[in-house]
């Protein structure tokens, strides 16, 4: 540090006041980042504050970890530094609402249950809802791109995004999108944004585009004896005129986590639209599933706010592969975690190839899991052309395996050359991002 800690924190109090910030050592702990505990945690109630504590750090050296609602601090691998944790929780307020555009532009602390209740009575919505995420930060949510059921109808934040206002890591408050951002032109900023896990810069407000609640909404679960009678229902389902607007795919263990009846693997499916429309499609889905050997079964909507605990646990582990391979990788992750002796519980997003695999207990052995279970399906799912991350585990697992993966040099060095564009002095979450970026 160029000054010292004591003179820091000081000056981060000047900005945002001594009740909002934490710097006594016991307080801290809990703001570490896989062990690393910061100097002070700060928590702005502004974006002009958030401006000046980034604008602080940047001249005296200092690295800096955004944190939304600290729900998954455990992304990315250890960092390279950290020395002030930016705690966005306060800037929770709704910008600009205008219903009939449909669009919102609201701060990146707002949480989504919050805004959900703030659409409500307009009958919109914000179609993000990464399992568990109700409580998570609507920036936080997107600087980790999660999504979570309704991806199969409406796209991820990358799609509903239509601006960004952030802290570049000199400290600038700026626009994308929306707005020139004439310092990096030649970038779509938003997009970059998303899911670049704030290594580019601090999100403090966004715009987003809604999408109305439909009139009537229905649920079934849709269980099969085999991956191989799911997969074809699944295909059969995605060629079919019928328009569900969620899908969840869970094993056995999911659905016992989620509190459902048990299958050897089953689909959650809503559809929603006119009332007539709901029942003309749900008799659809059922004849579709019968055809395919599965029995399908009403359930209350409700049941979609329980799919985080189909997740919970100290290891969680998320596979991209090719959408139709998606019930093969849901065979190729339990044989793998058959093979280091853990127990999983698998929760897909069908037709995009996206599998989220959750372990209930931390291993006993890290290195024997890396090396039977992470390493052998990353391994596969890069051959073709898949990723697998590490969202969330101990630190010792994360010693033998890095939390991204493999990539290629030429698009590394892209990313590279964006990361020093956009943060030259490393300021943003130094070492968390792909590659130690």
């Amino acid at each position: 540090m160029a000054v010292s800690v004591r003179a820091i924190r000081e000056a981060l109090a000047d900005i945002v006041g001594r009740e909002h910030g934490v710097r006594e050592g016991a307080a801290l702990g809990p703001y570490a980042v896989d062990g690393v505990v910061p100097s002070a945690v700060v928590r702005p109630g502004s974006p002009d504050e958030v401006s000046r504590i980034v604008a602080l750090c940047a001249a005296e050296g200092l690295a800096v970890a955004p944190r939304g609602a600290g729900t998954s601090m455990g992304l990315g691998n250890p960092p390279r530094r950290l020395d002030v944790v930016l705690e966005l929780s306060r800037l929770r307020a709704m910008r600009e609402y205008v219903p009939e555009d449909m669009v919102a532009t609201v701060e990146a602390g707002a949480t989504l249950d919050a805004l959900a209740a703030h659409f409500a009575p307009h009958h919109q919505r914000l179609t993000l809802d990464p399992p568990g995420g109700g409580v998570r930060s609507v920036g936080g949510v997107l600087a980790t791109h999660a999504s979570g059921p309704l991806r199969f109808r409406y796209g991820t934040g990358r799609d509903l995004l239509l601006g960004a206002r952030f802290v570049q890591a000199d400290g600038t408050l700026t626009w994308g999108g929306a707005k020139v951002v004439k310092s990096v032109t030649g970038y779509d900023v938003p997009k970059l944004l998303v899911g670049s896990l704030g290594t580019l810069g601090v999100l403090v407000e966004v715009t987003l585009r809604l999408q109305p609640v439909p009139p009537a909404s229905r649920s079934w679960r849709v269980g099969f004896p085999s991956r191989a009678a799911a997969g074809a229902f699944l295909a059969a389902l995605l060629a079919s005129h019928l328009e569900p607007d969620r899908a969840a795919l869970l094993d056995a263990a999911a659905l016992r986590r989620a509190a459902l009846a048990t299958d050897p693997i089953a689909l959650l499916l809503s559809i929603g639209s006119a009332a007539a429309a709901v029942e003309h499609q749900g008799q659809a889905l059922a004849r579709l599933a019968a055809g395919h050997g599965g029995r399908s079964d009403e359930v209350p909507d409700t049941v979609w706010a329980g799919l985080g605990a189909a997740l919970d646990g100290p290891i969680l582990l998320r596979a991209v592969g090719e959408p139709r391979r998606l019930l093969d990788w849901v065979g190729e992750a339990q044989a793998a975690a058959a093979r280091a002796g853990v127990q999983p519980a698998l929760l897909a997003q069908p037709g995009h190839g996206v599998l989220q695999v959750a372990l209930g207990e931390g291993p006993d052995d890290p290195a024997r899991l890396a090396s039977r279970l992470v390493l052998p399906l990353r391994r596969a799912l890069e051959a073709e052309g898949g990723s697998l991350v590490v969202e969330r585990a101990p630190i010792e697992l994360k010693s033998h395996c890095d939390a991204w993966g493999d990539m290629s040099p030429d698009l590394l060095a892209i990313m590279a050359r964006i990361k020093t564009e956009f943060d030259p002095g490393g300021v943003l979450n130094p070492g968390r991002f792909v590659g130690g970026l």
